[in-house]
């Protein structure tokens, strides 16, 4: 059997993967195994906060990123690929903490699986209508997600294609510049 051996591009590219499927792993096995029984308080709201506000300045180094990458596309894809599941995760313990604390707060009980489930129905605007926010915390995070859902798929595209269309012009012009 010929085996021809991997370019540096390829190897980059499988590492690249490799790497991004065993982060996505680690999130949610750390989602499944989370102490997410913590009372409602002004912590939870300010921890979730503090969450939402971390994932936008990873954002922005990401941006920032992608802009500097040889390899921007890969790189916004990797972007995406980690970016969303971490921001679904976020939302799914949110949810499955209230559901915690306060009884009746969705239609049915959630457990972790079921958080998930309603956060990714939810963000995709599909939602069954098996699982629905009752009490007027519940309502307000899925509001929250709305709003962030439909931010992430607009403005969050947006702004990590344009980076990867900058970063591509300016190493298209670096490449033509070094070239006699």
């Amino acid at each position: 059997m010929d085996v021809t051996p991997l370019t540096p591009e390829q190897r980059h590219t499988l590492v690249m993967g490799v790497r991004t499927l065993v982060v996505i792993v680690l999130l949610l096995v750390t989602y499944y195994q989370a102490p997410l029984d913590r009372p409602l308080t002004l912590t939870t709201g300010l921890l979730f906060a503090a969450a939402l506000l971390l994932l936008t300045l990873a954002l922005v180094v990401q941006v920032r990123g992608i802009l500097a990458s040889s390899t921007p596309l890969l790189r916004a894809i990797r972007t995406l690929a980690i970016g969303m599941p971490v921001l679904l995760v976020v939302f799914a313990a949110t949810y499955v903490t209230i559901a915690g604390q306060q009884d009746g707060a969705f239609t049915e009980t959630l457990n972790r699986t079921d958080g998930l489930y309603f956060t990714v129905t939810t963000f995709a605007t599909v939602g069954y209508g098996d699982i629905s926010p009752v009490t007027e915390l519940a309502r307000i995070v899925v509001t929250v997600q709305m709003v962030v859902g439909l931010i992430a798929v607009g403005v969050i595209a947006k702004l990590v294609l344009g980076a990867v269309q900058v970063a591509r012009q300016r190493n298209s012009t670096a490449r033509s510049t070094a070239e006699p």
